[in-house]
This record gives C-alpha cells, sequence and structure tokens, in this order.
C-alpha cells in the first residue's frame, strides 16, 4: 500500500471495451487500501446471444446490466467500510444510458430512459469520473490479448459508436469532475513506471468539468 493518500471518497473509472477499466481499478484499490466495485458483467446470460443477435437481445440486456448495475451500486455505496480509505469502481451507472442509446430502439429507449432516471437519482455520484481514452485500434488489440471468446467477433463499428457516446456524454455533463486520460501510448497493466504515472495524474485536484491529460 502506498503512503501518499488519495484525494478522492469516490472514484469511478471508465472507458470502452477493453481500455483496461477492471485492470487499472483492481490495482490502485490494493496499493491504496480502496473498497473496490467491480461491474458484474460476466454472468450476464444475455450478453453472449446480444453479440450474435443484437436487434433481438438488446433490450433484455440492458434491462438486466440497468438492474445489476444498481442493486450493486445501491449495497455497496450505502455501506461504509471503516477500514478502507476510499471507493473505487470500474464502471459508473451512467454508463447504462451511453450503451442503450446505441443498441435500443428510439420507443425502448424513451421507456429505459424513465426507468433509469427513476433508479439513478437515489445514487451518489462519484468524486471524480475517469475516462481512459484508447483509440479503437488498440481497444481490439487489448479485446484480442484478454481473450473473452464472446468478444471476440465485436465490430470495430460498435466500438465506434460507444467511443462516441462516450463523448457526447462527456461533453453534456455540467456538474460533475471529470478527466479524460489519454493512455493510448501507455501500458499500466504490465509496466510500473507507467502505472505510477497513471495514478499520480488521477490523484490531482481537479475543477468541476472536462480536464484532459495525455499519458506518455
Amino acid at each position: 500500500m502506498k503512503n501518499i493518500p488519495i484525494k478522492y471518497n469516490f472514484i469511478a473509472i471508465e472507458g470502452n471495451i477493453g481500455a483496461g477499466k477492471t485492470s487499472l481499478s483492481t490495482k490502485i484499490a490494493e496499493d491504496y487500501n480502496a473498497k473496490l466495485i467491480l461491474e458484474q458483467f460476466e454472468d450476464n446470460p444475455f450478453l453472449p446471444k446480444f453479440y450474435q443477435d443484437p436487434s433481438k437481445y438488446a433490450f433484455p440486456l440492458e434491462l438486466s446490466f440497468l438492474a445489476s448495475r444498481y442493486n450493486q451500486l445501491k449495497t455497496q455505496l450505502t455501506t461504509q467500510d471503516l477500514f478502507k480509505h476510499f471507493t473505487i469502481a470500474d464502471y459508473f451507472i451512467n454508463k447504462s444510458l451511453i450503451f442503450s442509446r446505441k443498441t435500443l430502439q428510439d420507443d425502448e429507449f424513451a421507456l429505459y430512459t424513465k426507468l433509469f432516471n427513476i433508479m439513478s437519482e437515489t445514487l451518489p455520484r462519484p468524486d471524480l469520473l475517469v475516462y481512459l481514452y484508447v483509440d479503437i485500434e488498440k481497444l481490439k488489440h487489448n479485446i484480442k490479448i484478454r481473450g473473452r471468446e464472446y468478444e471476440q467477433n465485436i465490430d470495430p463499428e460498435y466500438l465506434n459508436k460507444i467511443q462516441n457516446s462516450y463523448f457526447e456524454f462527456i461533453h453534456q455533463q455540467q456538474n460533475l469532475r471529470i478527466l479524460v486520460l489519454d493512455t493510448n501510448k501507455i501500458d499500466f497493466v504490465n509496466n510500473k513506471s507507467h502505472y505510477e504515472m497513471t495514478v499520480d495524474a488521477i490523484n490531482q485536484n481537479y475543477n468541476t468539468g472536462i480536464n484532459r491529460i495525455t499519458l506518455n
């Protein structure tokens, strides 16, 4: 565990598929004695089906993800752990809207948004939202390397749509402290100095709004 304290009580790490959200969140939690919240996506029975037939399984997939994320965050964020210094999660509840907007039909998304707004209003917002920006080619490489079978045939255009949806969301936020970290030229998973550089960039005082840093 490091001696330098983290400045924020609740950090959410976000990014596209394959950006390294879970790896970074897990490592920071281990090194800085944080309560770790990991998205439980691998148990979702609709995910492999969605990648095979998106139009058929998009709505049940997005609803099941929303219910799972809400239940997990509601439980974890309202339960204090006196032995942990802060909380870090590898997702932000608003990713539900980001992904569903690109997968659902307009009438489905309208209903979904109503449910989302009711549920999300009861959850704490992160003190810092970190978005790991990785270009599509590197995302494809990361996805291939980690080897999840159901991800291997993800359409690059789908990744691009998700990336653009994140950008749209980020630029619409007015009351959220956001750090966009360009990590294309580093490897915080396998390179210790790159990891330390990443943590140092996160652990700065940022103003509300969009803050951008390129790591190299």
